[in-house]
């Protein structure tokens, strides 16, 4: 890889993992903020793509702008979920471990809409993925709590245990439709770049641009709880007080790094084959799960382990990033055609 490669790879461990850090802790302190969040990011993505990409809307989009519209409305539809699912008693550690399903729900798409076909490796990979996802939802379901804060009024309403785990349940099926969603978006992008060519940037600012006006649909519940971050306690850091909220301030770095994260995935897209990218996002993935583990003391069990381990091991298998034999008799390509390999002297 070159040196912008190296550099977007930098920017993606530093950009995502601290973004994780900071939407943690505004989740903590505020589990229902996940619109806020979401429109924070969208806005200011869609300002510097007004600015940078289309140089104040002198460039025209090479795409459609109705493709973008479908385009738009599954990746809409998939963040407000992700982020919406907090509110639900969705632990950061599962929501990561779930949202690490992709790959599962992307050859699930592809053998339904695509009718395409993988090797056995694939399959097996996808079966250690889904165990691993089932045995730490499983466990979730018997350890989880009210994640909701009294002081803020939370939409859940009531401690009792069986409320907890209806809202628990309504959270992994939201989650479950983010996930399919986010695999048809990735067919359908696939299908887009095929016929237009690859317009990473492009994309990046319009499918932050379009879906802004659905935020209205939100709006009041975006307002309630921008109150509440501006409602919070003064930041405080080593004895020092600073005048604006700190709920205020993590969702400012939270939306400066996720411009850093995914600004840094379009360049390691461009840079990288699909194989590398899919490998530093698991990577990244696994250190945003131990950070979230070991700063924020998230509970984490013998079997939460076991899942996770299995969901990466699967994930490496999946993207073929092991030693390979120089000798395998049959590749089958995605196509569904038989190749021989030439055994290499």
């Amino acid at each position: 890889m070159n040196l912008k490669a190296w550099s977007a790879v930098v920017g993606v461990f530093i950009g995502c993992c601290s973004n994780v850090i900071f939407l943690e802790l505004l989740i903590k302190y505020d589990p229902a903020s996940g619109n806020l969040i979401t429109f924070s990011q969208f806005l200011v993505i869609a300002i510097e793509g007004f600015i940078f990409t289309s140089k104040f809307g002198k460039i025209k989009p090479v795409i459609g702008l109705r493709d973008y519209v479908i385009l738009v409305l599954m990746f809409f539809i998939t963040n407000v979920c992700n982020n919406y699912a907090f509110n639900f008693n969705i632990p950061m550690p599962l929501h990561m471990v779930f949202r690490a399903g992709s790959l599962m729900a992307n050859m699930l798409m592809g053998i339904l809409i695509l009718k395409r076909r993988y090797v056995i490796s694939k399959y097996l990979s996808v079966l250690l993925i889904t165990v691993g996802i089932v045995m730490c939802t499983l466990v979730s379901a018997t350890e989880v709590e009210d994640t909701s804060n009294p002081k803020l009024k939370s939409t859940i309403a009531g401690n009792e245990k069986y409320s907890v785990i209806f809202w628990w349940t309504l959270g992994i099926i939201i989650l479950t439709v983010a996930l399919l969603i986010s695999a048809c978006m990735g067919i359908y992008q696939e299908f887009l770049y095929k016929k237009y060519g690859k317009r990473s940037r492009e994309a990046l600012y319009y499918t932050h641009l379009l879906p802004l006006p659905g935020f209205l649909l939100m709006g009041s519940n975006i307002w309630q709880h921008f109150v509440i971050s501006l409602n919070s306690d003064p930041l405080t850091l080593s004895n020092i007080n600073f005048y604006l909220p700190e709920q205020i301030v993590y969702l400012i770095f939270n939306t400066m790094t996720q411009y850093v994260c995914i600004s840094s995935v379009y360049v390691l897209t461009a840079e990288c084959t699909s194989l590398t990218v899919t490998l530093v996002l698991t990577l990244r993935k696994f250190v945003s799960l131990l950070i979230s583990i070991v700063y924020f003391k998230n509970p984490f069990t013998f079997y939460h382990w076991m899942g996770t381990i299995l969901v990466f091991t699967g994930t490496i298998i999946f993207t073929e990033a092991y030693p390979k034999s120089l000798w395998s008799p049959i590749i089958r390509q995605e196509d569904g055609k038989d190749h021989k390999k030439v055994k290499t002297k």
